[in-house]
């Protein structure tokens, strides 16, 4: 990393730990907050984290390691989460999964080369009575049919190209 981007990263944490408190319970907010902004939580963000909140480094890696929603690692800037359980099967699942592998290129627990997509199996989004269902980033969407990921991946797309016609303009 960068001097420069470590730098804008300890600023954007000091932000969000004077915006949630410094006590253990803005952990997971601020944690959250910064993976939105930043895609992952780096061992650099952890060992910052844990400076600003006067907590053990240790703490900030058990709580990023535990909770799927954090990762270290880049999953894509969207994440495609379908709900892997007996009732959304039930509803029609695995033509979701296929259509999803095929319009992204990808299988199940990667992510494509340019870094823009990930594909993860969710053990229950509580969508049940609605499957299937899938979960990108923060947006769930239910009684997903092949047909419609066309459509929720060209979403995903035409946000990516507005967001970075918007950097580059800024």
């Amino acid at each position: 990393m960068l001097v420069g981007q470590q730098q804008r990263l300890q600023d954007d944490i000091r932000a969000l730990v004077e915006r949630f408190g410094r006590k253990r319970s803005a952990l997971i907010p601020v944690l959250q907050e910064l993976q939105k902004t930043h895609t992952t939580v780096s061992d650099f963000a952890m060992q910052v984290v844990a400076d600003e909140l006067s907590i053990h480094p240790a703490e900030v890696y058990g709580v990023t390691s535990f909770y799927a929603f954090l990762r270290q690692e880049s999953r894509g800037r969207f994440v495609f989460r379908l709900c892997g359980t007996i009732s959304c099967e039930l509803s029609g699942k695995s033509r979701v999964a296929r259509q999803l592998e095929n319009d992204l290129g990808i299988r199940f627990g990667e992510t494509t080369a340019d870094g823009r997509f990930g594909l993860e199996w969710a053990s229950c989004l509580g969508m049940c009575d609605q499957g299937p269902a899938l979960l990108v980033n923060d947006r769930v969407y239910t009684g997903v049919t092949p047909e419609q990921v066309h459509v929720i991946i060209d979403e995903c797309k035409s946000t990516f190209g507005a967001h970075a016609r918007e950097a580059v303009h800024s």
